[in-house]
């Protein structure tokens, strides 16, 4: 019978680390946030913005310990193995997506557990196409959580949401690369431990559009590099990490530090950009209960026109839709992650297109819908609600703007027609 062959539920694997997560969550996290916003303040004010949080370093040992650091890394995918689960758990896709979502309840969460972005994105680069050397020098330092690391891609100059346009240049001048551009939402270059970029720039712009690109490591301090300014969202500068314009002014690295061979810089975005759609449309799902959660509880307790807010129609409409929403998003997202597992992120591009264009949109309704329930406090710092926000719209740039993925999908859509 096809109706009792349906499975929709998580791996023994996934239901045990869900539940060790969600204590630890319940334990440590939740009881720190508010040390969190204090501790960023107390640094504003003693002019150390820029200063690595005490408060997550502290709970950075404790994940080791209960066993949740770098939950991300997938074992294999696309044919590339990560050195026989040399590295991480080896999760699929799949039985890491709703970690994720656990995780994103609290933004600042995921580093706890050395599975924040754009680290886990660059881990995973470096160990699918670096070399042993590039391995032991940056992936392994980036496993452990002694250093950090940022993507540069994005260019203020051109629509980098076509990233044929990207213009920095990556020159080969005898055992060594001159690297030239000026790069921006370089997000993770603020914080004073990051100390590998992965760079993207073209190396032959008389090559065929898509074999122009090439990705080379770039080590933070070497000369020429400089961090021009950090970039405010809504008014948030997410300092100590920061979004950072980074100029590189005649930049030079050694020919070994280019990841796969020159001209290969799509592919190996392509490789990259995939699982991190994934983690960060979980992320935002997460951040979309929690929002629900709050926006119940206030409906339940705060009264207008004489009854709770509860029992308002227009309340309970908007939660209806919020709980029906959240659940389209999250099967979506878990489909795509499952189909990453089986067919790689080529077979599964149409799926992480639309969780792509899904999730961000979703999430930033259903916030909107709490924050106007809470009235001013949901704009303010009272509520995390207005900061949830920011992060949810901004993913509707970031990993390719919604337009772009919209365009993906009716042209995969057409061509089943054509």
């Amino acid at each position: 019978n096809e109706r009792d062959s349906m499975d929709f539920s998580y791996s023994p694997r996934t239901q045990e680390l869900q539940a060790r997560l969600l204590r630890f969550m319940d334990e440590h996290v939740y009881p720190a946030e508010a040390a969190w916003w204090a501790e960023i303040e107390a640094n504003t004010a003693a002019g150390r913005r820029w200063t690595p949080l005490e408060v997550i370093e502290k709970l950075k040992p404790k994940a080791r310990e209960a066993g949740l650091w770098n939950l991300f890394l997938p074992s294999s995918a696309d044919g590339h193995t990560n050195t026989s689960g040399d590295y991480g758990i080896g999760l699929s896709n799949q039985e890491y997506a709703p970690l994720a979502e656990i995780m994103g309840r609290v933004p600042w969460s995921s580093e706890v557990f050395n599975c924040s972005a754009p680290d886990t994105g660059n881990m995973e680069t470096i160990i699918r196409y670096g070399s042993a050397a590039h391995k032991k020098q940056w992936a392994e330092p980036l496993l452990e959580g002694k250093i950090r690391s940022a993507f540069a891609m994005t260019e203020p100059a051109v629509a980098s949401s076509d990233a044929t346009n990207i213009e920095a240049r990556i020159e080969r001048q005898g055992d060594e690369y001159l690297i030239n551009g000026r790069k921006w939402w370089t997000s993770g270059a603020g914080d004073p431990r990051c100390k590998i970029y992965i760079f993207m720039g073209k190396t032959d712009p008389s090559a065929p559009k898509h074999a122009q690109q090439s990705m080379v490591l770039v080590p933070a301090e070497t000369p020429g590099v400089k961090v021009l300014r950090p970039l405010n969202v809504f008014g948030f500068d997410d300092a100590p990490h920061g979004h950072m314009e980074v100029l590189f002014e005649n930049v030079r690295v050694p020919v070994s530090n280019i990841l796969l061979g020159e001209g290969r810089g799509f592919e190996i975005a392509q490789g990259r950009l995939g699982p991190g759609r994934i983690h960060h449309c979980m992320r935002l799902i997460g951040l979309a209960e929690r929002s629900l959660e709050l926006m119940c509880k206030r409906a339940i307790k705060r009264v207008a026109f004489h009854r709770p807010l509860a029992e308002q129609g227009v309340t309970r409409e908007r939660i209806a839709q919020a709980r029906c929403m959240i659940d389209q998003a999250r099967l979506l997202t878990l489909k795509a992650a499952w189909m990453m597992d089986v067919a790689g992120n080529k077979g599964a591009k149409a799926e992480i297109a639309m969780i792509k264009v899904v999730a961000p949109s979703m999430a930033c309704q259903v916030i909107d819908w709490a924050m106007q329930l809470f009235g001013g406090a949901g704009m303010s710092q009272d509520t995390p609600l207005a900061y949830f926000y920011t992060l949810s719209r901004t993913l509707r740039y970031a990993d390719g703007p919604d337009e772009v993925h919209r365009n993906a999908i009716a042209k995969l859509e057409l061509g089943k027609h054509a």
